[in-house]
């Protein structure tokens, strides 16, 4: 095959996300006296812009009852794009984003809370490989202590849901190696290529991934 009719492989590398749930890695313990934002200045943010090392979900934690209001959250998915998601507040207890953020920019609340809240993050977690019609060609899977499968889904929402195309089991061994070679053409990704899977404790370390 000639250079110019080869396909292009191209190699996603990603390292596994090991923070664990922080309540307040967002925002940190603020009680709002009306409408307005919270102050972005947990362990995450800087600049008032939290970063995570992957998209997570948002919790909100409420000390008191503040199921009548509403948190709404910006930020970006996972593929860097704009985002928001207005989430009900709950009773003494933690509300949680369906989206996954990459960023929070910012978290308005719609009038005065009922007690002290924080914001931060679970442990629910989305990689990206390619965000569109990708065939996915192999894996390079450093393992971890933790044994358990990779799944890889073809999603149009950044990962959100979709088909799982491909699954891979892990060992729990920090020194063992999976290298896979995908036979044929590839496995066809048509919306784009994504990794959900749990931060803190991971089924594995880092992933290089090769898809044209």
């Amino acid at each position: 095959m000639s250079l110019t009719s080869a396909t292009d492989v191209q190699a996603v590398f990603i390292e596994a996300d090991t923070d664990a749930l922080d309540a307040d890695s967002i925002s940190q313990s603020q009680t709002p006296s009306g409408a307005g934002n919270l102050t972005i200045n947990g362990a995450k943010a800087s600049g008032g812009v939290a970063t995570f090392n992957s998209a997570r979900q948002v919790t909100i934690t409420s000390a008191g009852d503040d199921q009548a209001r509403t948190f709404t959250i910006t930020g970006t998915d996972v593929n860097g794009f704009t985002i928001t998601e207005a989430v009900t507040g709950a009773d003494t207890a933690a509300a949680t984003s369906t989206k996954h953020f990459k960023t929070v920019t910012q978290i308005a609340v719609d009038d005065a809370t009922a007690g002290a809240v924080t914001a931060g993050m679970n442990t629910s977690a989305i990689a990206v490989i390619f965000a569109g019609r990708s065939r996915l060609k192999g894996a390079f899977i450093v393992n971890s202590s933790t044994a358990g499968t990779v799944s890889f889904r073809d999603s149009s929402d950044a990962g959100e849901s979709g088909t799982t195309k491909l699954q891979l089991g892990t060992v729990a061994s920090p020194t063992a190696e999976r290298d896979v070679t995908i036979p044929g053409e590839g496995v066809v990704f048509i919306d784009g290529i994504y990794i959900p899977y749990t931060a803190g404790t991971t089924i594995f370390t880092s992933i290089t991934a090769f898809h044209a």
